[in-house]
């Protein structure tokens, strides 16, 4: 590709025109922002490789610059600049790498890009856009979003699967999350690699480690053979880490290691490891908030809100409900979908669904495990008891729905941690969890 390469240390700038032109690009280079801009403007560049803080003009205005050009653009920030490289992801920039680094790793985000620009995935096989493989993946299998906050979402959501930077995914526990970032990996370049999801929430914090690092042989009592990690299982591909913020800061240290120098260790490892993966990261709670409290590390938050998306919950987005339950009653059923009501999609609609999708998956797929005579299915088949117009009065009823609610509200306060909330409770983690699938309350974790 053609590389035009901004940035006011000569040193920089000759180390990296060697690494960029012996892996075969054609680089001119500027020593500010001024040059840089009409050099822009004169000709033709795949990509713009801008420092941040430059003299005469900044990389935001550089960036600006190869944007309006149909180019490309790569910030190189020091540790103190990350904030403006974070605005200039947000501007549409590709990547961003922190001082120092190897050029080793820009070629490879540069690699990327000539793939995203050239149509082709690193095996040259044609992503043609309107292709039948096409229709199959990616947002084309979420449902909903046709208009309200959900439709702005996932329009930030595609605009996202462009970019290779980390993302952060924030929402209610059951928003669909994990739909979203799978969504994006299967838009993004990167589509033909692994995407692999890690729960942070429900591994105990030593198999979390072991789960993402891995380990080699003897690193520990039973460790019979060496074990790849999570973060090797991804390679070329997407790592999704959902409830991010159950994960304990030790963990969140090794975490930032990867995502600054993109290389770890394995557990009773010397040897460092390189690894080309996208992070896509998930959290039901304020990571802002938790950082304040020291319950997470803030240089962790910063990096990962480089590019961030918020998931309304169901009850913001109403209009989706139908299409949802008529997706998920076609998905389940074991036959020919059932039909539902007008006024049975009405109520059901109206219902505010705590436990978001998640929980209104299950209420189809027990709806559909109930059905009797297999005629038409009613509200009462989906919602819970009480939660229906004609919901029967009885002290039963009464006694369900108000546990039913303490435990939702209890479960909200611990942001979905089943362990937390049982102790909160006084009750045991399996007593707790036999009460939520009785009582049909969705969207927990931990």
């Amino acid at each position: 590709m053609k590389i035009l390469l901004a940035d006011d240390e000569a040193l920089l700038r000759i180390t990296l025109r060697d690494d960029l032109e012996e892996a075969g690009h054609q680089v001119t280079l500027a020593s500010d922002g001024e040059e840089a801009r009409a050099l822009l403007a004169s000709r033709k560049f795949d990509c713009a490789v801008t420092d941040i803080r430059m003299p005469g003009a900044d990389g935001l205005a550089v960036l600006r610059a190869a944007r309006k050009a149909g180019a490309d653009a790569v910030i190189i920030t020091g540790h103190g600049s990350i904030g403006l490289a974070v605005a200039a992801m947000r501007e549409g920039a590709y990547d961003f790498l922190e001082k120092p680094f190897l050029g080793e790793a820009l070629i490879k985000v540069l690699d990327r890009i000539a793939e995203k620009r050239s149509g082709k995935d690193a095996t040259g096989i044609w992503r043609g856009e309107d292709g039948p493989e096409r229709n199959k993946r990616g947002f084309a299998q979420v449902v909903g979003g046709t208009a309200g906050s959900f439709a702005r979402t996932l329009e930030i959501a595609q605009q996202a699967a462009h970019s290779d930077a980390t993302l952060l995914i924030v929402g209610e526990s059951g928003t669909g999350k994990e739909v979203v970032a799978k969504a994006i990996h299967e838009e993004s370049a990167r589509w033909r690699k692994p995407f692999v999801a890690v729960s942070c929430g429900a591994l105990s914090p030593a198999l979390l480690d072991d789960e993402l690092f891995g380990h080699e042989k003897g690193a520990f009592t039973d460790a019979k053979n060496e074990r790849a990690g999570r973060f090797e299982e991804a390679e070329g591909g997407t790592l999704f880490l959902d409830d991010i913020d159950d994960m304990r800061l030790d963990t969140q240290v090794k975490l930032l290691r990867v995502l600054q120098e993109r290389e770890f260790r394995r557990i009773g490892g010397v040897e460092s490891r390189r690894v080309d993966i996208r992070v896509i990261a998930a959290a039901k709670l304020d990571l802002g908030a938790m950082s304040a409290e020291g319950r997470f590390r803030a240089d962790l938050h910063y990096r990962l809100q480089v590019l961030r998306i918020d998931l309304p919950p169901l009850r913001e987005r109403k209009s989706d409900i139908p299409d949802l339950v008529r997706n998920f009653v076609a998905k389940h059923s074991p036959g020919p979908p059932p039909e539902i009501s007008a006024a049975a999609m009405a109520e059901i609609a109206a219902y505010d669904w705590p436990g978001n999708v998640r929980e209104l998956e299950n209420a189809v797929c027990r709806a559909l495990a109930l059905r009797g005579d297999g005629g038409e299915l009613a509200s009462r088949d989906f919602l819970p008891p009480g939660a229906a117009p004609d919901g029967d009065l009885t002290l039963a009823t009464a006694v369900k729905r108000a546990e039913r609610e303490h435990i939702e509200k209890v479960l909200s306060i611990h942001g979905g941690n089943r362990l937390q909330t049982a102790a909160a409770l006084g009750i045991s983690r399996k007593n707790l969890w036999e009460k939520m699938r009785q009582l049909n309350i969705g969207g927990n974790s931990g």
